[in-house]
């Protein structure tokens, strides 16, 4: 099984930016898709963006224009640049991906991590 673990959450000031990184760890698996979520208090848990293997992002309209997706795939990790953030931002983010398991063809969306916190100060 494929494990990912977000990091790079804090708190920040409106205005701000924070960069969040989601490495996957295992054996003989590769990554198709992927993706963050955030999830408020109260809140159902929502996608933020996605990006292909090849690269192409998406984006939620709440978060276009301030957030970018990226990925390395050598080093099988995704990453959520965010600037200009706002109070509505906070939450915790999560990753998920789109796996194949090389040895048996089989294909699966990853478990959740446990999420970064992010929070964001007015």
């Amino acid at each position: 099984q494929v494990q990912l673990v977000e990091s790079g959450g804090g708190l920040v000031q409106a205005g701000g930016s924070l960069r969040l990184s989601c490495a996957a760890s295992g054996s003989a698996f590769s990554i198709n898709a992927m993706g963050w979520y955030r999830q408020a208090p109260g809140k159902q848990r929502d996608l933020v963006a996605t990006i292909t293997r090849g690269g192409t992002p998406n984006y939620a309209d709440s978060v276009k224009g301030r957030f970018t997706i990226s990925r390395d795939n050598a080093k099988n990790t995704v990453y959520l640049q965010m600037s200009s953030l706002k109070p509505e931002d906070t939450a915790v983010y999560f990753c998920n991906a789109d796996v194949i398991d090389l040895l048996g063809g089989i294909r699966y969306s990853s478990s959740w991590g446990q999420g970064t916190q992010v929070t964001v100060s007015s």
